[in-house]
């Protein structure tokens, strides 16, 4: 596979990912992280990073913004529930997991 065919399906492949994300409202932040290591913030940061380094300046907003499909906090008032105890707890172990 070339380089521009492998470049173009990776592109589908994120494509794919945020839209996916964009319609599992349902699933919150905290849950990816404890269960992936990762949420839509993260994707909304690593969006940024590779513009950085392509010289392209984006907002940590912008970027949030393309991911979540509108104003991270507007997609916050109406999806992300306030995390729970339990999952503050489940999200320190996940942490402590990843980091130790």
């Amino acid at each position: 596979m070339d380089k521009a065919t492998q470049t173009e399906l990776e592109a589908a492949a994120f494509r794919r990912l945020v839209s996916h994300l964009g319609k599992r409202t349902d699933v919150q932040n905290i849950d990816l992280m404890i269960l992936a290591g990762f949420c839509r913030n993260c994707l909304a940061d690593w969006y940024r990073e590779a513009a950085d380094e392509k010289g392209i300046a984006i907002s940590k907003e912008d970027a949030r913004a393309f991911i979540y499909g509108e104003p991270f906090a507007e997609w916050k008032k109406k999806h992300q529930a306030d995390a729970t105890p339990e999952q503050l707890a489940a999200f320190e172990a996940a942490q402590k997991k990843s980091h130790g």
